[in-house]
């Protein structure tokens, strides 16, 4: 009887060991336990106004944004690590296309999503006010911003075909804007994929992709209200 309970237990610790191995190898694979890719957020606010409240603000110049409407994108951001990011000639940004997804995700993990309180104009077209996903058609020396209608999956569901995970069943029937982008080579090398708000005033400014030394980038402008 005890040694039929010393053969169990031993088969059971085995097992457990098995699985302590197991997770030792996914925790080396996955270093420190950080996703490849981390999410990431860049906001903008515009139409607002600086004034002096009457307690000062503990800001740049102890003053407060009023009235601003807030623009944000969000998006994963994986890092260069090395990497050829879009590589040459016929090859030229199919690096991008994981799977059979069609045009870039313009980051990682669950699409990258636009989301504004106020209506835009972007490509001469308007975007109003709400959530949308954006998407690069890459092509050497020609990058195409898509902004579309199709809503993002937050978990990767194949069997819901109303909203995408990252680019993965994408079809233009949903574009709100599809519009050239204007291509930069930087000076120096960005490690993580960044989107930013740059050269914005209070009625706009340029929504800009910065990875390895490409920097891409649209202008828009708020729609007057």
């Amino acid at each position: 009887m005890q040694s039929r309970w010393i053969v169990r237990r031993g088969r059971r610790l085995i097992a457990g060991a098995g699985v302590v191995v197991a997770t030792g190898a996914f925790a080396f694979a996955q270093g420190d336990g950080r996703p490849m890719s981390p999410d990431g957020s860049t906001q903008a606010q515009v139409l607002g106004e600086w004034k002096k409240p009457a307690r000062q603000a503990f800001t740049l110049g102890g003053e407060s944004y009023e009235d601003g409407q807030w623009i944000d994108i969000e998006y994963g951001r994986p890092l260069k690590r090395g990497r050829d990011l879009f590589g040459s000639g016929e090859n030229y940004g199919k690096a991008t296309l994981v799977g059979d997804q069609p045009v870039w995700r313009a980051g990682a993990n669950v699409a990258t999503r636009l989301k504004t309180s106020i209506s835009l104009s972007i490509g001469g077209r308007t975007v109003p006010a709400g959530e949308y996903t954006l998407f690069i058609d890459l092509k050497p020396f020609a990058w195409t911003l898509i902004v579309s209608r199709w809503p993002a999956q937050k978990k990767y569901d194949a069997n819901d075909k109303t909203a995408l995970w990252g680019a993965y069943g994408y079809t233009p029937d949903k574009d709100v804007v599809r519009t050239s982008m204007a291509l930069a080579t930087l000076p120096f090398s960005v490690e993580q994929l960044t989107w930013s708000f740059v050269d914005m005033t209070k009625e706009g400014g340029k929504l800009a992709i910065m990875w390895g030394t490409d920097m891409a980038s649209v202008p828009f402008a708020v729609v007057a209200r």
